[in-house]
């Protein structure tokens, strides 16, 4: 068994700040048994406090009512970090024995990346830059090119950022390479315009969930949906942290306020089990698919996986 676990908490510009909630996150994580602790998107720095001029605006208006107008003052970029840096380095003396991934701008000469880490006490175990940008997310930052899985203390893990989850062959590409685990970690707004009072009720909320259930069934991993919460700039998160099984259920989540979704779980059984008659990459026809759309086979990694009964699941959900 391993107990993992799903981060919804608010991240702005203060670094300092923002690793004193991470160090006391990873506390509480470790005195739980947690292997895996999955921070959100832009957890080192912040997110973007708009997406585009359309997008702030109409985020700050009332449902229903016209949007005021824009200033320059509604934007601002996040600190541009190193990936060898003293941040980052940090950020792993915080992790010590666990597999902690978080979001970063990265610095990359001039260029700038959104950009996921999987970091322990060993140093950086992975990264992921977001490949697909929402709105005007491209004027702040290059686009990444690829997914990849990597292996780690608790399994093969892939890592997607945010709208990245939004297609299937994103996720496909990481369960094709081996992924056992998916850490998708988001700064996920509610609706930019008609937004619901109540978050549960919006329909981006209702979207990022679909999402993870999806994900999670097409491919049958385990996956970890990390969010942003509270505001920022013109944007409200929907929070939403939570740990989906193979299988597609949510194993636990944090609904949408602040808090840490725990879930423990045999992860090579939850996989036996979902696999074991109707594995879906084994049952792909590549041959058949449109060109562009289709992966190699399934690595050894991803079929290789423990002839175990049904996994057995606990999860609980901690406030922050």
């Amino acid at each position: 068994m391993i107990t993992v676990a799903a981060v919804a908490a608010e991240f702005g510009r203060d670094l300092d700040v923002a690793f004193t909630r991470i160090a006391a996150i990873l506390d509480e994580a470790r005195a739980r048994g947690a292997r895996l602790v999955a921070l959100p998107e832009a957890a080192l720095g912040g997110y973007l406090t708009a997406l585009d001029a359309v997008s702030a605006d109409e985020a700050a208006a009332p449902a229903g009512e016209p949007a005021p107008a824009a200033s320059a003052a509604d934007y601002s970029l996040p600190p541009a970090l190193d990936l060898d840096g003293p941040e980052v380095r940090r950020l792993a003396r915080l992790a010590g024995d666990l597999v902690v991934t978080a979001g970063l701008c990265e610095a990359d000469g001039d260029a700038r990346y959104n950009t996921a880490v999987a970091v322990s006490g060993d140093g950086v175990l992975g990264v992921h830059r977001k490949v697909h940008q929402p709105l005007g997310e491209g004027a702040s930052y290059l686009a990444g090119n690829s997914f990849a899985a990597f292996d780690t203390p608790v399994g093969r893990l892939g890592m997607l950022i945010c709208y990245d989850k939004a297609f299937p062959e994103a996720a496909r590409a990481l369960a094709v390479d081996g992924a056992q685990i998916v850490a998708c970690l988001s700064a996920w707004p509610a609706a930019r315009t008609f937004s619901a009072p109540d978050l549960a009720e919006d329909r981006w909320t209702h979207r990022f969930d679909l999402f993870d259930r999806a994900r999670a069934l097409e491919n049958q991993v385990l996956w970890l949906s990390a969010n942003q919460a509270g505001s920022f700039g013109s944007l409200r998160f929907v929070a939403s942290a939570k740990v989906v099984g193979a299988g597609g259920e949510v194993l636990a989540t944090t609904g949408t306020r602040p808090g840490v979704a725990y879930a423990a779980v045999d992860l090579a059984a939850m996989l036996a089990s979902a696999r074991a008659s109707m594995f879906h990459l084994r049952d792909r026809r590549p041959d058949t698919y449109p060109p562009g759309t289709d992966h190699p086979a399934p690595t050894r990694a991803a079929a290789d996986v423990a002839s175990a009964g049904p996994g057995t699941t606990t999860s609980h959900v901690a406030e922050v």
